[in-house]
């Protein structure tokens, strides 16, 4: 055992050891010949360390490169772009909550809210915290609250959540007014989206004006409309319900609330709650808890293009042509008359058409709405009657929408449902 041990190893003596590996001090101290310059027809020699006797000719040493210091975090240079975004993003997350909400039987949801004032209210949709038993609050520091639902809004997707508990000072995130914003304006969204707390994506305010359906049926089958909902192409994907959608000077222009998708997942249309709608609403689901709207009573076509105005022989392809009415409701009090069509079936033509509302342009059905929805009095609707049809008439004060069960989930939703199951730990 011993002699197979000795005949694997190798003894070498130091002299033979120096002579394979040569001392780079003894390399570097080694003084070269000087440079020559070459003479017609010669080669330049090419200068050699002193040899070892016995040993390899060895090459003379090079220079070690010099190294460039990369950048880092503290020498890099920002363009005001982002330095903008880096100090919007620092002062306005520490008032963005993500809430967990415990559904009992049908297990949990996440979504997101912001600080409405400093008493502790939490603005957030109201699909984020419909049938919740139990809510979480957490903020980005770490401090984590029991949360209760203080007032909601179906039709407008708001709710309000006080905070059970002492959180210490609350920063407030101030509201933007909506009428200013312009299409084409920058915006941010920050929320929780799939779970990731406190995620920016930046885009622009893509549209102004859309409508989108409430989460709560109408007489007759239909749903009530949401009006004067900011469009984004600001990345809005599940997770980010009840989250700001805000301008650069960090106002809450929006309060982000759906987007149009076959998937579920962002394809660039985004819908936000206006700032002015919530800034109206708000308030009355802290005191009273929920708000009333003025109820029109009326189903109305979407949109007039050219070939639907031709088709029913309007006078112009914009305005809000009435297509029916519910009977006894403020609409038909007022003697505005609807189409003669069924339910379903080809418009006739003989409906009013609606072409301002006190003196305001009524180019749309979405125009309508946003005139008509944010005052709680809807006094002197001028209409321009069908011929033949009964003279436009001023119509008294408006009531309530009357309560109805929840709207029954379509096929394809155009929001998520209320948000998404926490990720896990």
């Amino acid at each position: 055992m011993l002699a197979a041990s000795l005949a694997c190893s190798v003894q070498v003596p130091p002299s033979l050891m120096a002579t394979v590996f040569p001392s780079l001090t003894q390399l570097a101290d080694t003084p070269l010949p000087p440079a020559t310059q070459p003479a017609a027809g010669r080669p330049t020699p090419v200068p050699t360390a002193q040899n070892t006797p016995g040993g390899p000719a060895t090459a003379a040493p090079t220079a070690l490169p010099t190294l460039t210091p990369v950048a880092t975090l503290a020498n890099r240079v920002t363009n005001p772009q982002e330095q903008e975004l880096e100090n919007l993003y620092a002062r306005v997350n520490p008032s963005i909550v993500s809430i967990l909400v415990d559904l009992g039987a049908q297990g949990g949801a996440q979504g997101t809210g912001f600080v409405f004032d400093t008493a502790g209210h939490i603005v957030t949709n109201q699909h984020v915290v419909d049938g919740a038993t139990a809510i979480e609050i957490d903020f980005p520091s770490g401090v984590k609250l029991a949360g209760k639902v203080l007032g909601s809004d179906p039709d407008a997707d708001l709710a309000v959540i006080g905070l059970q508990g002492d959180v210490g000072q609350l920063t407030p995130l101030p509201l933007g007014d909506s009428d200013q914003v312009k299409v084409g304006q920058s915006v941010v969204a920050i929320g929780n989206p799939f779970g990731y707390a406190g995620t920016m994506t930046e885009g622009i305010v893509s549209g102004l004006g859309r409508t989108v359906a409430s989460n709560r049926a109408a007489p007759g089958g239909g749903s009530y409309t949401a009006p004067d909902i900011i469009q984004t192409d600001a990345a809005i994907n599940p997770g980010n319900s009840g989250g700001p959608l805000l301008n650069l000077s960090g106002e809450v222009i929006g309060i982000n609330k759906a987007l149009e998708s076959q998937t579920g997942v962002n394809s660039g249309v985004g819908f936000a709650v206006a700032s002015n709608t919530a800034r109206q609403i708000v308030p009355y689901l802290i005191q009273n808890g929920k708000y009333v709207y003025p109820y029109l009573g009326m189903n109305a076509q979407e949109d007039i293009s050219l070939a639907l105005a031709q088709q029913l022989h309007l006078p112009q392809a914009n305005g809000v042509y009435v297509a029916g009415v519910v009977p006894g409701g403020p609409v038909d009090q007022a003697g505005l008359k609807g189409d003669s069509a069924a339910a379903n079936q080809q418009l006739h033509g003989d409906g009013d058409l609606i072409v301002s509302v006190d003196g305001h342009k009524a180019q749309g059905f979405s125009q309508l709405m946003s005139e008509t929805i944010p005052n709680p009095w809807w006094s002197s609707p001028p209409a321009r009657p069908r011929p033949g049809g009964p003279a436009a008439r001023r119509a008294g004060s408006c009531p309530a929408r009357p309560t109805l069960r929840p709207r029954a989930a379509p096929a394809i939703r155009r929001s998520w449902p209320a948000s998404i199951p926490p990720r896990p730990a």
